[in-house]
């Protein structure tokens, strides 16, 4: 019989482990060791982990039963590199293997992931091994190591320290990318705490307090966002509203706008009439000297507008987005929080969601099919919403068939997001397959309706 070759390398079943996180985060060697041999698999024995690592047997041996404990930086970096280990967990740098590539491919360490399963789908494979490297990032992130000075220590705040904080939120930010707002809620809100405490007890620059409070406005506008994408609404509200006062008072008109934009989402999604935040938001964007400002407010707009079943405003208004993604970028560069809507894909994908709402199926499903064809898979929060409207337009077209493989995709890709919107979307749509039943593959698609994963989670 052929002797099982024990893998080089952790799964990251194992890194993301809770326990394991917190072994590395406290650099607990002894308990990482331990950890790897539990749960590695078949042959992560004393004496494997001792050639990964550059470790005598009885040196490990010492750490797992706790007669040592390691200090030197080097003996982490050795585990990391012999382990696969991102060093984000240990609190270091990037190791070389995370970020070589070969030929201009994909990094060693996603290559690992993706040809760790003879028989897992390729895609799901790189969207899971993406929502790991987001979740390290947030540990690292986050995580303050004991004996590390705070960033924002003392009471003197200048434009260096206001300059780390905004770094450090921007890093924050594109998390919402990957993970859910159940997930990304508590990071976000623990720098909008961050941020209030400076400006609560330290004097500075009137310049500097402006710049700060306009850093708090945009933490509380992406905290309520993870908190409206978790279904937490009464805290989004509040954050929302929270953010609008704060960015009145910097005197950031687009921000404050932004806001309004915010609360009109909010109103719609639940059933309510957002039209009066969006004509607020669409003169923000009628005087706005940032293109991806006035497209990024009138494509929410025309959301609101399609909500109300408002055909003629709604085209309108996309008009006036896709008229302002061909104006010239000026001197002031956009907003983070603006600039990820500044294109045509997702232009595209608003359009299209409208006119499915609108029940327009044959402009629904042209701008949706060419959307999602550019759209990845790793973004799996809101391709799987992108996707459920897609399936709206083509049960309203007559295209069953092509509905069931669309929702069945959709299905696939949230099947892990800790957001309650995917599985709330995905439930209407569900719905509207009751009067096909007897179609080919309806009875097997509704029976795959999902369980709240934040509801199984709790």
């Amino acid at each position: 019989m052929a002797r099982h070759r024990p893998a080089d390398h952790l799964s990251a079943q194992v890194l993301t482990r809770p326990e394991f996180v917190e072994a590395c985060a406290q650099r607990d060697l002894g308990a990482v060791l331990r950890l790897a041999k539990q749960w590695g698999g078949v042959g992560f024995s004393s004496s494997h982990l001792a050639r990964r690592c550059e470790m005598t047997v009885s040196r490990v041996q010492d750490y797992v039963n706790g007669r040592i404990r390691a200090q030197r930086v080097e003996v982490f970096e050795r585990v990391a590199d012999g382990l696969h280990i991102p060093g984000a967990l240990f609190n270091l740098a990037p190791r070389p293997w995370e970020t070589a590539r070969s030929n201009g491919g994909a990094s060693v360490v996603a290559t690992t992931e993706l040809t760790s399963s003879e028989n897992g789908d390729t895609s799901v494979l790189r969207r899971d091994f993406v929502k790991l490297g987001a979740g390290l990032a947030a540990t690292a992130l986050t995580g303050n190591r004991s004996g590390m000075p705070s960033p924002v220590s003392g009471t003197r705040i200048g434009s260096s320290t206001l300059a780390e904080l905004r770094a450090k939120f921007a890093r924050l930010r594109s998390l919402d990318d990957h993970l859910g707002g159940a997930e990304t809620y508590r990071f976000y809100a623990g720098e909008l705490q961050r941020t209030a405490g400076i400006l609560k007890s330290n004097s500075f620059p009137m310049e500097i307090q402006r710049e700060l409070l306009t850093l708090f406005a945009e933490q509380a506008q992406q905290a309520g966002w993870a908190a409206f994408d978790a279904g937490w609404q009464p805290k989004a509200s509040q954050l929302y509203e929270t953010s609008y006062n704060a960015a009145k008072q910097a005197g950031a008109a687009d921000l404050a706008g932004n806001a309004l934009a915010y609360r009109a989402y909010q109103a719609v999604s639940g059933g309510l009439d957002g039209t009066k935040a969006s004509d607020g938001s669409c003169e923000v964007a009628a005087r706005t000297e940032i293109p991806a400002v006035e497209s990024l407010f009138y494509q929410r707009a025309a959301w609101t507008y399609a909500m109300a079943g408002d055909a003629e405003r709604t085209g309108e208004v996309l008009g006036l987005a896709e008229e302002a993604l061909t104006k010239p970028v000026g001197g002031t560069p956009a907003p983070a929080w603006a600039a990820w809507a500044h294109n045509a894909v997702e232009l595209q994908i608003m359009a299209g969601r409208c006119w499915t709402v609108l029940r327009r199926p044959l402009r629904a499903v042209p701008a949706l099919e060419t959307a999602m064809a550019q759209y990845d898979d790793t973004h799996s929060r809101d391709k799987a919403l992108y996707l459920s409207w897609l399936a709206e337009a083509y049960i309203d077209a007559g295209e069953i068939e092509r509905a069931v493989q669309v929702t069945g995709k959709a299905l696939d890709l949230s099947a892990d997001v800790a957001s309650s919107r995917p599985t709330e979307r995905l439930g209407l749509v569900l719905d509207r397959f009751a009067p096909y039943e007897s179609e080919s593959g309806v009875s097997d698609l509704l029976a795959r309706r999902p369980l709240n994963p934040l509801q199984v989670r709790s």
